[in-house]
């Protein structure tokens, strides 16, 4: 196991990988007194098997209920006695455990978060709470609107299983039992791909034998990729009895590794990207269509969409539709330097916060780890920000200008979704 040693500007970098694959990545940061780790695992909802869509979701809840010789009180308690904050979500594509407390405790953590990833209980007994617990926040979403529209558009927008909702489904939970939970954990919770972000007033020297102890005896075993499924059809409407009507866009755009990934990121804060962006200045203010409009990046590893959206009454959601897509269309036109200065001026004011929080840090590292293979130090993310220009941007926007796009909405009524298609077509 050899360790790689990094200085970048006054960012200090170490990683080093275990021979099972397990990839770890360690950024000191001094004078401050806290530390964190986030452990991210690509056994996500898209291993979900068909019919069994919810299974990564019960496991995520099943495992801080025990794990190694620690019943799940001891282990709670084991937790708290260090100050831990802790979680253990599962995503579309990750597993993820994250944990952060004062540097000094960080290494006592490392066996506990170990115990969980190695050897969760995943007992007979703790199976239908976290089902239920499951159920319900399934249930809870169905009452939300603007969650079903978020689901169906990435349903419409990638493939299966790329699409499916890392919270599963109400139709698939009742199926699954606690030999698809334990199967899944066997099957894909490995080491191959996985990355440890550890950031904070800590050094690789003080946590990496804590790191080969805890984790060296993890199997690594492969992993066959998901065979990607069809795309659900658009546009899309579901029929909802309400006074409102919730509006969903998705379009092409760069993932995060790639090359223009940081023009897109603009154009997209420009067009969204507070109370003086497009969106809300033409659509809300200036029009008064709808009390909450939105865009953002989705960026999976290798492809991305921005997903829209916008909650407005009945009468005015026509309206609403046909104003949104206009502007998005019209991004290009009139692009200012001031409207460039406010999108880059909220990213630096991010970065700054990133800098004082050790959680968000080590997010970081682990997430740039699978995603580009290494870590973007925060010194080359506000280099490459600065030099982001309104003609950069612009070139951006008229070469991926969306063409046809995703449109699913939830209301009374279904819309007419010419406005969407392919301009080019239209003509």
């Amino acid at each position: 196991m050899s360790r790689v040693k990094e200085k970048m500007s006054n960012q200090q970098f170490d990683s080093f990988s275990l021979p099972n694959g397990l990839r770890v990545v360690v950024q000191t940061m001094q004078g401050l007194q806290s530390a964190a780790v986030s452990l991210m695992i690509p056994a996500g909802a898209i291993h979900d098997q068909p019919g069994k869509r919810g299974t990564t979701a019960i496991l995520a809840d099943m495992i801080p209920r025990g794990a190694g010789d620690l019943n799940a009180r001891q282990l709670s308690s084991s937790m708290d006695n260090l100050g831990l904050q802790r979680g253990v979500s599962g995503g579309i594509r990750y597993l993820s455990f994250s944990a952060a407390t004062t540097a000094d405790r960080i290494v006592e953590a490392i066996p506990l978060i170990s115990s969980q990833v190695q050897s969760p209980h995943l007992a007979d007994d703790q199976f239908a709470g976290a089902q239920a617990l499951i159920l319900q926040g399934l249930n809870a979403l169905e009452d939300e609107p603007k969650q079903r529209l978020g689901h169906s558009l990435r349903k419409c927008s990638y493939p299966a299983p790329f699409g499916n909702p890392s919270e599963g489904s109400l139709q698939d939970v009742p199926s699954i039992t606690i030999e698809d939970v334990r199967r899944h954990h066997e099957s894909f919770v490995v080491p191959n791909h996985a990355v440890i972000g550890i950031a904070g007033n800590v050094t690789a020297a003080e946590i990496e034998d804590e790191i080969k102890k805890a984790f060296q005896d993890w199997k690594p075993q492969d992993v066959a990729a998901p065979i990607p499924g069809p795309v659900e059809s658009s546009p899309l409407h579901l029929e909802h009895d309400s006074a409102q009507t919730h509006i969903g866009l998705a379009w092409d755009t760069v993932p995060y590794q790639h090359e223009h990934y940081y023009d897109s990121w603009a154009a997209i804060s420009i067009l969204s990207g507070g109370m003086s962006s497009r969106l809300f200045t033409e659509v809300r203010e200036k029009r008064g269509l709808c009390y909450a409009i939105s865009a953002s990046i989705n960026t999976q590893v290798d492809h991305a969409r921005v997903f829209g959206y916008a909650g407005t009454t009945n009468e005015r959601a026509q309206e609403t539709l046909d104003v949104m897509v206009a502007e998005i269309r019209r991004l290009h036109e009139d692009l200012t330097e001031d409207e460039l200065q406010r999108c880059k001026a909220r990213a630096k004011s991010t970065l700054i916060m990133q800098q004082e929080s050790t959680m968000s840090r080590s997010g970081s590292l682990a997430r740039d780890t699978l995603y580009l293979g290494r870590v973007i130090p925060l010194d080359e993310v506000r280099s490459r920000i600065d030099a982001i220009t309104v003609d950069s941007v612009r070139e951006y926007v008229v070469e991926h200008a969306p063409e046809e796009m995703v449109l699913v909405t939830i209301g009374p009524d279904s819309l007419d979704s010419s406005c969407v298609k392919s301009p080019s077509a239209a003509v």
